[in-house]
């Protein structure tokens, strides 16, 4: 296979979910993210996010990759791999650094965020990302970039992001086992956020909620800055079982039925509606008022919707999200899902598409390519840093320092300058004193 350009400026992200694996080819450049590539298979491995069966992951991700990199026409070796589950934890802590030069320079906020990372947390988990969500320097507070400020104190508010490491470590594996490198594991929904987000729905305030298969993502925007991150243990298949269940009709069809025929608010369904479900061992299809499947669907959204505003009252956010909530992942599909979340959450709810981007943008027109795209976003940004100047001294260089020249006392000559018989003189203490000696 040709390589387009060289192959740090190609970046993959790899979008390992519960139902599906996504892999988002992109060609980073000056001018933004280029698509070159898609490649979206089934997956059977995760179970709420989290590996189950790293055979079946292994196989997912290899055909995932290869159509990717067949259609994107490059060869894919490093990716940037999203993680979720219920074992992903958020906590807040604080820094404080001195400032060394009277000016905050890179070196100092690398510093500052490694004193808000030493905190101690449990042996089997590790920190993921540390977050800022503001800077201060001396008394001045709400700061978002302090590099080139005067102070001498430095510090920082985060939310540290922590996750289980033997379910990071098994999606690292699972990716190795491709013949992949990871360059970098990431919380999903900060991805998806990255993918969907303005930054004016940022500085107001606004809620990304990520529904995928397995689990639903919260993560919330104030300022600026992440405000809170948690995981609901409930998704898209928890819909799905319900109607295998309440239905009697096989899981595959149940899905089926769900993407089809499935609605989120049951008044919206017309009384005529009527859906075939296959029967399951054997009986016969019958015919089923589709608002049947409403009934089912919407205790299971609302109880969803329910526990995702009393996250955000739990932690006192529900009145600074001004700019509404986001809704991104598949299961946000379903006919009445933004309408069923305004009356819920008491606030504007939109689909979150990705954004930003160029190429054949079309095949990740979604929000359940928010993820992979959002991983992109991440991988380009971490380029764009890498590529960037650290700036470790002042930024005006100082003024040429003025040095004195030396001035030697003539009462204290130096030795090495001295004749060697003056020397040894000294040494035997003098002429004089050897008289004095010898006379006495």
């Amino acid at each position: 296979m040709k390589s387009r350009m060289d192959q740090s400026e190609i970046v993959v992200g790899l979008d390992i979910g519960t139902t599906k694996v996504s892999a988002v080819v992109g060609e980073v450049d000056d001018d933004g993210i280029t698509i070159l590539g898609v490649g979206n298979v089934p997956c059977r491995g995760l179970r709420k996010g989290i590996v189950a069966n790293i055979d079946w992951t292994v196989r997912s991700i290899a055909e995932a990759i290869e159509a990717a990199q067949t259609m994107a026409g490059v060869e894919i070796r490093t990716v940037y791999a999203g993680v979720a589950g219920n074992h992903i934890r958020g906590q807040s802590s604080d820094g404080v650094v001195a400032v060394g030069a009277g000016e905050v320079t890179d070196v100092d906020v690398d510093r500052v965020l490694e004193g808000a990372r030493a905190i101690p947390i449990d042996a089997d988990r590790q920190i993921l990302h540390a977050l800022p969500r503001e800077f201060t320097v001396d008394n001045q507070d709400g700061i978002r970039d302090p590099v080139g400020m005067s102070g001498v104190r430095l510090g920082v508010k985060v939310n540290l992001i922590t996750a289980a490491t033997s379910c990071v470590q098994n999606v690292v594996r699972c990716a190795e086992r491709c013949g992949l490198t990871v360059a970098d594991v990431v919380l999903e929904p900060l991805a998806s956020a990255e993918a969907v987000l303005s930054e004016d729905e940022k500085e107001i305030g606004v809620a990304v909620i990520d529904i995928g298969g397995g689990t639903t993502d919260l993560l919330i925007y104030v300022d600026g800055g992440i405000a809170h991150a948690s995981v609901i243990p409930a998704g898209g298949n928890n819909v799905t079982a319900d109607l295998a269940a309440g239905l009697r009709t096989p899981m595959a069809e149940a899905e089926r039925l769900k993407r089809n025929f499935g609605c989120a608010l049951g008044r919206m369904v017309a009384d005529d509606e009527e859906v075939e479900v296959p029967g399951v061992g054997g009986h016969p299809p019958r015919k089923v008022p589709r608002r049947v499947l409403s009934d089912i669907i919407e205790p299971r959204i609302e109880e969803i919707f329910a526990v995702i505003r009393k996250r955000i009252e739990d932690a006192g956010l529900l009145d600074q999200l001004a700019a509404g909530a986001v809704l991104t992942g598949g299961a946000v599909l379903m006919e009445g899902m933004s309408e069923f979340a305004e009356e819920i959450l008491g606030m504007p709810v939109r689909l979150g598409v990705p954004v930003g981007m160029r190429g054949i943008t079309q095949l990740v027109a979604g929000p359940q390519y928010a993820t992979g795209v959002g991983l992109l976003h991440y991988g380009a940004s971490q380029l764009r840093q890498a590529r960037e100047p650290r700036v470790l001294v002042e930024s005006s260089p100082p003024p040429p320092r003025q040095t004195a020249p030396r001035v030697t006392a003539p009462s204290r000559p130096d030795r090495r300058e001295m004749p060697e018989e003056s020397v040894v003189e000294k040494r035997q203490g003098g002429r004089f004193w050897n008289w004095l000696r010898a006379a006495f």
